[in-house]
């Protein structure tokens, strides 16, 4: 496992500016709505953008007047989000996950956006249980992966688990999570130009 983190780390640490140039114009209007449309607490929201990456959408969060706090493995992303979104961010590596006891129930919503896929099957349970901890009651978890047919490997420097929707829907209903809804991205192209699952859940 430390293997598996420190090499995903390090080719982001090393591709930051590159990584943050080609995907700050991403348009995720869609994911940020389906996250907080199912909220049902009164704003301002309390987020955690976990894996947070250089702060694009922890900055829209707290654009939007909510309290955004960011969680992040990679060094130069960790401070690049602090710098570019002027919210806390804590650096913490996803498998080894010492979250401060002030987060528990502490969150209306988890963004995980792009971030869950790094984390092995083996390890998941454990790190969806964190996420879960995290979370008032009825509190809601986003979370948006590539999905595939459960295999896990290297990709391009990257480790990456891609489950298919069954698989997903078992590991987090384990962790304790009702389902909401799911749908593919980018909206609006056939299902095999659809590379990313998302799906929302209301913590039970």
């Amino acid at each position: 496992m430390d293997e598996t983190s420190q090499r995903t780390l390090a080719h982001y640490d090393q591709r930051a500016e590159e990584f943050w140039s080609g995907t700050r114009d991403h348009d995720v209007k869609q994911n940020i709505a389906a996250l907080l449309s199912a909220i049902e607490s009164t704003p301002p929201f309390t987020i955690l953008d976990f894996g947070c990456g250089p702060g694009r959408d922890l900055k829209t969060f707290r654009d939007f007047g909510h309290a955004a706090t960011g969680l992040e493995g990679s060094a130069r992303f960790a401070a690049m989000a602090r710098e570019y979104s002027g919210c806390e961010v804590l650096e913490q590596d996803f498998l080894k996950l010492d979250l401060p006891p002030a987060w528990s129930a502490r969150f209306d919503g988890v963004f995980a956006n792009a971030s869950l896929f790094h984390v092995p099957g083996t390890e998941l349970p454990r790190v969806l249980g964190e996420l879960h901890a995290t979370l008032k009651p009825g509190g809601v978890l986003f979370s948006s992966n590539p999905h595939g047919s459960n295999e896990e490997g290297w990709n391009r420097g990257r480790y990456g688990a891609y489950h298919d929707l069954e698989t997903w829907r078992r590991h987090v209903a384990a962790a304790g999570f009702t389902e909401l809804s799911h749908y593919y991205r980018p909206h609006g192209l056939p299902r095999e130009q659809q590379p990313w699952l998302a799906m929302v859940w209301r913590r039970r």
